[in-house]
């Protein structure tokens, strides 16, 4: 059966256009038999989302955005998300723009709850949500600082202010004077320390030989004042001994009552006795001492003597 040249030309006609539709739709990311499902997102802020960015659940790319609109009334973003597999989205998912790294721009991840049985539908709204990029948290987390810095190097240039405002033109010439003669001083400092060096080097033998000398002669030292102290220490030792036994004997003489202190000590009789004679030789010398005449009597004419008269005793004082 062979076709006519209209129904060719025809056929030619409503193929391109069929063709043309495809195309377009391709183009668009949508297929000529579309059965994909679009869900709602609406945001404040889109943090720079641009359409046909990836949408993904858990890194695997699920769809893309297909399209952003502006609500003029509130300002609000409506973001129209294209699913292009078969994966059901639980009601409870939250959509959350995200930042996948430095290179690139934002993304938007499907946070669903597994555990959900109530998968959405066509024209079903999600959740939102927006995850700050490893960029934005930085840059949250630098502005206190930069605030922090830029207070630091206010108040450095004010103290420099100050500083330049105390230091006139001779004060100034005289830290330079100053500075000079430290760096003088440093340097004669260095050429001291130098000599010094250098003088140690040479006479390293002779210091050595000196310090092991010293050594010997401090040990020396060391051990024969060590062997006198205890040449010393024993003989007062043995001395100290020998005493304080001669001192125990005489202790238990006189506590057993041997010699003329233990007698004493120990005799009532004999103290007694000693007191006696004590009292009768102090009233003899008083007697002596009042009477001498008594006592001593030279008669050169062959006077008699007087009759004696026994003096009154007197209580000792």
């Amino acid at each position: 059966m062979k076709l006519s040249r209209e129904i060719k030309a025809a056929i030619l006609v409503i193929g391109s256009i069929l063709l043309f539709f495809w195309g377009y739709s391709f183009l668009k990311g949508q297929g000529l038999f579309d059965t994909t499902r679009k869900f709602y997102v609406v945001y404040d802020n889109v943090e720079g989302l641009s359409p046909s960015a990836a949408i993904t659940v858990n890194g695997l790319t699920v769809g893309k955005v297909n399209g952003i609109t502006i609500d003029e009334s509130n300002g609000k973003l409506l973001v129209e998300l294209l699913m292009t597999s078969d994966f059901q989205v639980p009601k409870n998912t939250v959509a959350s723009i995200y930042e996948p790294g430095f290179i690139g721009g934002k993304q938007i991840a499907l946070v669903p709850d597994f555990t959900d049985k109530n998968y959405a539908v066509d024209g079903d709204y999600l959740k939102a949500d927006v995850i700050l990029g490893l960029t934005a948290s930085l840059g949250d987390k630098l502005a206190p600082i930069q605030i922090k810095v830029d207070s630091v190097l206010t108040g450095l240039d004010l103290t420099l202010k100050n500083v330049n405002n105390i230091l006139d033109t001779k004060a100034q010439q005289d830290l330079k004077n100053t500075l000079s003669e430290l760096n003088t001083t440093m340097t004669n400092f260095s050429s001291v320390s130098k000599n010094v060096d250098g003088l140690l080097v040479d006479n390293r033998t002779k210091i050595t030989s000196a310090v092991a000398n010293l050594d010997a002669t401090t040990a020396n030292f060391a051990k024969i004042s060590s062997d006198l102290e205890k040449a010393q220490l024993d003989k007062l030792v043995s001395d100290l001994k020998t005493t304080l036994n001669n001192v125990n004997g005489l202790l238990a003489g006189i506590e057993a009552g041997n010699g003329t202190i233990g007698k004493l000590v120990k005799d009532d009789k004999m103290y007694n006795n000693l007191t006696k004679a004590s009292k009768e030789l102090e009233l003899l010398l008083e007697d002596v001492r009042l009477n001498p005449t008594r006592y001593i009597n030279v008669s050169v004419f062959g006077k008699k003597n007087k009759t004696y008269v026994a003096p009154a005793e007197t209580s000792a004082e």
